[in-house]
């Protein structure tokens, strides 16, 4: 039988761009926007709400710090910050990630909504449709 491996836990040390005691931040291998990073604690853990006080501190610690290089090198106009926590809610790598998502004025005709249109027909909700 084949062992699967992680890929948060078997992360190239040339990828990390900050870390601290409990999680670390890198690019999106396949990023959304310039600047697109995840914040991954560093045990691997599946869920969000079972992360430690510590982790949850450390994983917010490192998304302001992703945000600030972010703000400094690509000069976005807003953020989104996301969490797909279960298969139901599209998580695909069973490794908690923090998704810092840089957004451009521009990037979409009409942002409003923002993570709303994960479920589409129910994002527009200002409209009469």
């Amino acid at each position: 039988m084949t062992k699967v491996t992680c890929p948060f836990c078997a992360l190239s040390s040339e990828r990390v761009l900050g870390e601290n005691d409990h999680a670390l931040w890198i690019r999106d291998g396949f990023p959304i926007s310039p600047g697109h990073s995840l914040i991954i604690p560093k045990r691997h853990i599946g869920s969000f709400f079972d992360t430690s006080e510590e982790e949850r501190q450390a994983l917010l610690a490192l998304l302001d710090e992703a945000k600030q290089v972010a703000a400094t090198e690509f000069k976005p106009d807003g953020y989104n910050i996301g969490i797909n926590d279960g298969p139901a809610a599209g998580q695909t790598v069973p490794h908690l990630h923090i998704h810092l998502i840089p957004r451009y004025a521009g990037d979409m005709a009409d942002p409003r909504g923002g993570v709303r249109w994960v479920i589409p027909e129910k994002a527009d909700y200002w409209s009469k449709r």
